[in-house]
């Protein structure tokens, strides 16, 4: 299986998916802290992966998704963006209303 048709059936199998550095238990950036931290505060479920276990999808991701940095937030196997995106979308109760439709 390529690493493309991986990401698509992890996209695939969950509504919600972070990747991330580290688990949401154990963020391994502030980058992703700050995300799990947006996640959480609404508490809806989501999945995550753990780039730092998994080189080949880290880096096959930044192709797949055009977007070169970490964490990427999936709804619904839509990239909706980074951290910065992410808590901006906290802030404003958007990302609340995106999860609330998944």
């Amino acid at each position: 299986m390529s690493v493309k048709e991986r990401i698509e059936e992890q996209l695939g199998s969950h509504d919600v998916l972070l990747y991330m550095k580290g688990t949401p238990d154990f963020p391994q950036c502030g980058f992703s802290g700050q995300t799990v931290a947006a996640l959480n505060a609404i508490g809806k479920p989501y999945a995550f992966v753990n780039i730092f276990e998994d080189p080949e999808i880290r880096e096959g991701l930044k192709d797949y998704s055009n977007w070169p940095t970490f964490p990427q937030l999936y709804v619904k196997g839509e990239l909706i963006g980074g951290c910065d995106i992410v808590v901006e979308m906290y802030h404003s109760g958007e990302l609340k209303n995106l999860l609330e439709e998944s």
